[in-house]
């Protein structure tokens, strides 16, 4: 894993992050009373800006915050965060938490000052073979908490899920619960079934993955069938592809699953085209406005 880039913003300042201090009272620190965004930029340009702020602003209110800035503002707050760190090909992590307050209490939740903290990091480079040979995973049972689709820094469960493809020598782990695919501990996962890309609806199960999304409207550029819906234990196992997606990953190829083939053992054709054609996306927005 690359270092983060030096500077950092926090609450109005940009300043070096080894030199950012919270308070230790703050509810982030407490309770993990916060939320998070993950955003790619590309040749300094920030990818899907909009979808990522709308889904910052959708969980905020999901846990019963306002944001604390306009678009505009973030817009402001994190295009000189990328400027002041020279990043070119990076990712942006940005985070809003309730705030510090006077003391330790569960509720009435405070209306206090909220604690606003971003940086940059370089964009983390594919594992060697990884576009020629995909990638391993592992499965588990979903042990998350009932509410995935907000994106809180509450990611114990993620954590202790995505260890155990770590143990595993794999990627990631794929997670089920009662029987049906809900999503990776920290990427979607969209399946091929017949030649149509499957990828399981919306839920309070799932996050609304703007990387997810990119996929879906490429696929439909591409004339690939695409729909949402529920994919069982047994479609997963037995699906012509797998891949997965995030803001971090791009889309991936899983080409092998608990140790067993998928499909060919090979990146598969969709997926080809998927991923070439996201490259040829990338390369139309260059230069232009976000």
């Amino acid at each position: 894993m690359a270092e983060p880039l030096p500077l950092c913003y926090l609450n109005g300042a940009y300043l070096p992050l080894s030199e950012a201090r919270i308070s230790p009272l703050d509810r982030g620190f407490l309770y993990a009373d916060g939320v998070y965004e993950v955003m790619p930029v590309y040749g300094g340009r920030p990818f899907r800006f909009a979808a990522h702020g709308e889904r910052l602003t959708r969980s905020l209110a999901a846990i019963g915050m306002r944001d604390p800035h306009t678009r505009e503002q973030w817009r402001a707050i994190l295009g000189a965060l990328i400027e002041k760190n020279a990043g070119a090909d990076c990712y942006v992590y940005w985070q809003v938490t309730r705030g510090a307050q006077n003391g330790r209490t569960h509720a009435p939740l405070p209306d206090i000052p909220r604690t606003v903290f971003a940086f940059c990091a370089p964009w983390p480079a594919a594992a060697a073979g990884s576009h020629e040979d995909g990638v391993a995973c592992v499965t588990a049972a979903d042990t998350r908490w009932a509410r995935c689709d907000i994106k809180s820094v509450a990611l114990l469960a993620n954590v202790l899920l995505r260890q155990q493809s770590v143990d595993a020598g794999a990627t990631e782990t794929i997670l089920l619960r009662d029987g049906e695919l809900t999503e990776g501990s920290a990427s979607a996962v969209h399946v091929v079934l017949g030649g149509t890309l499957v990828v399981p609806p919306n839920s309070h199960q799932i996050l609304p993955g703007t990387t997810r999304g990119v996929v879906e409207e490429l696929a439909a550029r591409l004339a690939l069938p695409c729909r949402a819906a529920p994919v069982s234990e047994a479609q997963l196992r037995a699906a012509d592809e797998i891949w997965l997606s995030a803001a971090t990953r791009e889309v991936q190829a899983v080409t092998r699953l608990d140790g067993r083939a998928v499909g060919s053992g090979k990146p598969g054709p969709a997926w080809q085209r998927v991923y070439q054609e996201l490259q040829r996306y990338k390369g139309e927005l260059a230069g232009t406005p976000w």
